[in-house]
């Protein structure tokens, strides 16, 4: 039975939804255990991902509209938006780095973590040699999980760090339900499966990794507070 993109998106949501526990550092940050210099560690590696995955989402847009096929507009039209949504992202980081103590001397002094630029390093990957309807998906499942981080992450800054709105506004962003990528990663999806249909398979190693790499990226900053001296 041909499957709907809407059913096949959130099949691929639910397949790839993570371990619960597999974030080891969030459970520390919803109590308030969460040291605040890896919070502010968490800020500067952010800083990192989201200059990278902006450039990457602006490469499969233009990938997608030079590709000529069905699926190529709706998936240019998604990853656009994803693009604005790293710069808008950029913005509001800058007020939760400067609440956890972050300085532009501390800033040039840090040294990213290997295992939290894993991720965008992957999503670098599928941007050259990814499909882009595939990449939708895959990404489309991994947000999902994201999103629920962040709106974790701003609840306990808020009651346990006493951060005010703006520190917050960061992961507020990310927390909000998003109906119009939604809409445009249905419609990228719809596109895929017009052209001929999607690779299961791919989008499947695809979004594995990238909850991989997520995971990954949480464990390292767990570790780091782990290490930090008290």
């Amino acid at each position: 039975m041909t499957r709907t993109a809407r059913e096949l998106l959130e099949s691929t949501t639910g397949k790839l939804a993570p371990d619960p526990h597999a974030n080891r550092l969030l459970p520390l940050i919803a109590r308030g255990a969460a040291r605040r210099d890896t919070l502010a560690a968490l800020a500067l590696e952010q800083r990192h991902v989201i200059a990278a995955d902006r450039r990457a989402f602006l490469h499969l847009a233009e990938r997608s509209a030079a590709a000529g096929t069905t699926a190529g507009p709706e998936c240019a039209a998604f990853f656009g938006m994803l693009a604005e949504g790293e710069t808008l992202a950029q913005d509001r980081l800058g007020a939760y780095a400067a609440a956890c103590g972050v300085d532009t001397a501390r800033e040039a002094a840090y040294e990213p973590l290997a295992d939290c630029q894993a991720y965008p390093a992957y999503v670098a990957w599928l941007a050259l040699n990814g499909s882009p309807a595939e990449v939708v998906l895959a990404l489309s499942a991994n947000f999902a999980a994201w999103g629920g981080y962040c709106a974790t992450i701003a609840e306990s800054l808020r009651r346990h760090y006493g951060f005010d709105d703006e520190p917050c506004g960061f992961f507020d962003f990310f927390a909000e339900p998003a109906p119009e990528l939604e809409q445009r990663a249905l419609a990228a999806v719809q596109g895929g499966l017009d052209a001929g249909g999607l690779n299961e398979s791919d989008v499947h190693h695809y979004g594995r990794l990238l909850q991989t790499y997520e995971t990954k990226f949480w464990h390292a900053l767990w570790e780091l507070d782990q290490r930090i001296a008290p």
